[in-house]
């Protein structure tokens, strides 16, 4: 890892030339030191000389986390069990659902020395227990010289147990409501953020989660509505997301390197951040797809995953320059994770190394004879390893794990480090409808490499093409949307931010056509640029 010396790097390689985006944040690594460990009667404490997490013993919870010697980054305020943890929402079959935070009932040590430490805090299930029926292997790890911290946890039930139904699960982190109030999850969607105290004063809307600001501490917030649905984010987008503190700037990053172990493929949307402050990693939710991504365990069913390891990353700014600094970084070390995937690090012997994995190639083509009598190179589309099931059954896909890319210009695609396994090859084309899947199961076992061949997507089709509305992309951004009700603020974001995220829109289609529908007249309209809904009947 690199040490920050002034205008130069050092590398385990070599002096090299700095990244010019990174000299001005402070790590100040060449000051860190190996990864300490100190255990008190209920809490253990890691430490590496840039960040300190302090962990309950034998739980797991994270009630600490401090950067270069600052005061605990994590609300102090809420009581220790509701600061960082690992939650999954469950229930069994006709029962209310219930938040069980994963806690664990021993504590282990894998590893301790200067270089890394690991630690396991585990739950095994036994018949009787109300907790839910899952083996948990929790841990954190800390890399020397690393500012920050990495967790992951492995979940098992066994044949035999109750039958049950995980709605979500995820990470949450709850940060300093004084300290922390702008917010970054994407290049366009970075604000200062609204305090809890506005929501409570505000005006709850159609739904609970939607409030408008009536008397926020910040007055040019005002008339504004705060949803945290107005932050979510495709999984193949979310990749790192966070908050940044004023005195100190101090950007507390959620980054992740992969999407294997998420549920619902590449397109799936999520949750990030939002008011409290409150950061989050969502692996399992029923957010805009509902009860198909629900995970229903039969009672003779086998199940284990792995969820992670994802990066806890810090960074400081003393220049108070403002946020974006501290953003760029971030995006920076999220692409140095990423590029590090799979890690080598994790204990575990339920992680899958990189030398455990196999690769898919191959060329897509796409064929469809009303447009073309040869097939042709299928340019930016989605191509996927997912269990084997249905057409299009990656969009429901919750329990395995799944692995994306996307082609080139030629068709070509290359998937990398694959957990050994049986998997459907599915895939879809912009501006061609419908879904591709391989007629035959792929097999990778540690270290193959499967080369496909006569990858051909025959695209479904009865007949010429009369006429058509929108374009096959999964997108709707051909077509009209309109600015939300005047009494809803936008948010005055620097750069252009997607409008269908704004809430109220559903109801704007009364408004803007108070007495006749809109109506879409085949042959004369050739654009749907400029209309908001169609329905079969005003065609």
């Amino acid at each position: 890892m690199g040490c920050s010396l002034g205008l130069l790097t050092l590398s385990c390689g070599g002096l090299r030339k700095p990244n010019k985006a990174r000299v001005q944040v402070q790590n100040n690594i060449g000051a860190a030191s190996g990864v300490q460990l100190h255990q008190q009667f209920q809490h253990v404490e890691i430490s590496n000389g840039l960040v300190n997490v302090t962990l309950a013993i034998p739980d797991g919870l994270v009630t600490s986390v401090t950067y270069q010697g600052s005061e605990n980054l994590l609300e102090t305020q809420n009581a220790e069990d509701n600061r960082g943890y690992w939650d999954i929402v469950w229930n069994k079959p006709g029962d209310n659902t219930t938040m069980d935070k994963l806690g664990g009932t021993s504590y282990k040590i894998i590893v301790q020395n200067e270089d890394q430490t690991e630690i396991s805090f585990t739950t095994t299930w036994t018949f009787g227990s109300a907790s839910i029926p899952l083996n948990i292997d929790k841990r954190y790890v800390m890399i020397r010289d690393s500012p920050g911290f990495y967790t992951y946890c492995v979940l098992e039930r066994l044949k035999g147990w109750p039958e049950f139904l995980i709605q979500e699960g995820r990470i949450v982190l709850k940060l300093q409501e004084n300290k922390f109030h702008y917010m970054a999850m994407s290049e366009d969607r970075q604000r200062i953020m609204p305090m809890p105290e506005d929501r409570a004063t505000g005006q709850v809307l159609d739904y609970k989660e939607a409030v408008l600001l009536t008397r926020p501490t910040s007055p040019q917030l005002k008339g504004e509505v705060d949803d945290k649905y107005m932050y979510s984010c495709d999984n193949k987008d979310n990749k790192v997301h966070g908050w940044v503190s004023n005195n100190p700037s101090v950007g507390l990053w959620m980054i992740t390197p992969s999407n294997e172990f998420r549920s619902g493929g590449p397109i799936k949307q999520d949750l990030t951040s939002h008011v409290g402050p409150i950061i989050l990693n969502m692996f399992v939710s029923r957010h805009y797809a509902g009860d198909d991504l629900t995970l229903k365990f039969k009672s003779e069913e086998y199940w284990k995953k792995v969820f992670g390891p994802v990066y806890i990353y810090l960074n400081s700014n003393s220049a108070q320059t403002g946020p974006s600094l501290l953003w760029n970084d971030a995006k920076l070390k999220m692409q140095e994770e990423v590029a590090s995937w799979p890690y080598n690090f994790p204990l575990s012997e339920d992680f899958v190394k990189s030398k455990e994995r196999g690769v898919v190639s191959g060329q897509l083509l796409v064929h469809d004879w009303f447009i073309n009598k040869q097939a042709l190179p299928a340019a930016s589309a989605y191509v996927g390893l997912t269990p084997p099931n249905s057409v299009g059954s990656w969009q429901f896909e919750n329990k395995g794990y799944q692995f994306w890319t996307q082609t080139d210009d030629n068709g070509n695609f290359l998937i990398k480090n694959v957990v050994p396994g049986s998997y459907n090859l599915f895939a879809w084309v912009p501006g061609t409808l419908g879904d591709y899947k391989h007629s035959s199961i792929i097999t990778i076992t540690a270290g193959s490499n499967v080369a496909l061949r006569n990858v051909v997507f025959e695209a479904p089709r009865n007949g010429p093409t009369l006429w058509e509305i929108g374009i096959p992309d999964r997108s709707a951004a051909e077509f009209f949307i309109p600015d939300p009700d005047p009494r809803f603020k936008i948010h005055p974001y620097k750069l252009k931010v997607e409008k269908f995220r704004q809430y109220g829109l559903w109801a704007r289609y009364s408004d803007l056509y108070p007495e006749k529908d809109l109506i879409f007249k085949i042959g004369t309209n050739s654009t749907i640029q400029n209309h908001l809904h169609i329905s079969l009947r005003d065609l």
